[in-house]
């Protein structure tokens, strides 16, 4: 059994540095209950914002990440952060990044579908491969916000082995209904755990949190409100193998005929 922390947190309500000792708080509370791994929201620090100017963001070693290494070091917890990357010559990327117990920088996952809605696609550069990482023998992978509605990519995550995906977010409670509807789908897709934490707020503002996990059948188990809170969840690897074995859907797939499906279209 894994123990992981959801840290439900209003993102970009001060500035970074109290956000950042916000969040160091949290890491040290997710800690002292016995998580091994705590995940924050999408842009926490900043607040998300599609609409970002030419040349934002940080390299990957950045302020950021480093401040997000000194917090795991700290408390001896894997933090799941995120960041704005530069990247030389182009947009930059939305970007979460893994640093483990040690400081190491265990993966880092960029955005691969930008929400066009509000224009994500016109200011950031999409990601273009997934990331996966092992905290205390349970396999993770990283999808961001947006991600969520394509189930592609979940399904290759699947593929690779990963036993719980982590979904930071900021997604907004006019659409929170469909949050509802896709986390426990994508579990249950794929026979895996899924964990969401999105950005808190209040009923009738942008965001209104409602972080929430469930198992490989698709079950929730674990849901925040909509303010700040901290949620604990219980990953448990054998699960997911025996939730696979029981309903074999993965392995009963018709790759030999996808291909020539799409071909057909």
């Amino acid at each position: 059994m894994t123990k992981i922390a959801l840290a439900q947190i209003a993102g970009g309500q001060s500035s970074p540095a109290e956000m950042l000792d916000a969040a160091g708080r949290l890491a040290e509370e997710a800690a002292a209950g016995g998580a091994s791994l705590i995940c924050f929201p999408e842009q926490f620090v900043t607040g998300w914002s599609a609409k970002i100017p030419p040349g934002s963001g940080e390299p990957l070693e950045g302020p950021l990440t480093a401040a997000f290494r000194q917090m795991a070091q700290k408390n001896g917890i894997t933090i799941a952060g995120s960041i704005v990357e530069a990247v030389r010559g182009r947009r930059p990327r939305n970007t979460a990044v893994v640093l483990g117990a040690d400081g190491e920088l265990l993966a880092a996952y960029a955005k691969i579908h930008l929400f066009s809605p509000d224009g994500e696609d016109c200011n950031y550069t999409a990601g273009d491969r997934i990331a996966t990482f092992t905290v205390d023998g349970t396999t993770f992978g990283l999808a961001v916000c947006y991600d969520l509605r394509f189930p592609e990519l979940f399904r290759i995550y699947a593929l690779a082995g990963v036993e719980c995906m982590l979904v930071p977010a900021a997604w907004p409670c006019c659409r929170l209904p469909h949050w509802e509807t896709l986390l426990p789908a994508r579990a249950l897709d794929n026979r895996y755990y899924v964990a969401g934490v999105n950005t808190a707020g209040a009923p009738g503002e942008v965001y209104c949190g409602g972080s929430l996990a469930a198992d490989p059948d698709g079950t929730i188990i674990g849901r925040c409100g909509a303010g700040s809170e901290l949620l604990f969840i219980e990953v448990n690897p054998a699960a997911v193998r025996e939730a696979q074995l029981r309903l074999p859907s993965l392995s009963d797939r018709r790759r030999d005929l996808y291909h020539s499906l799409l071909s057909k279209l």
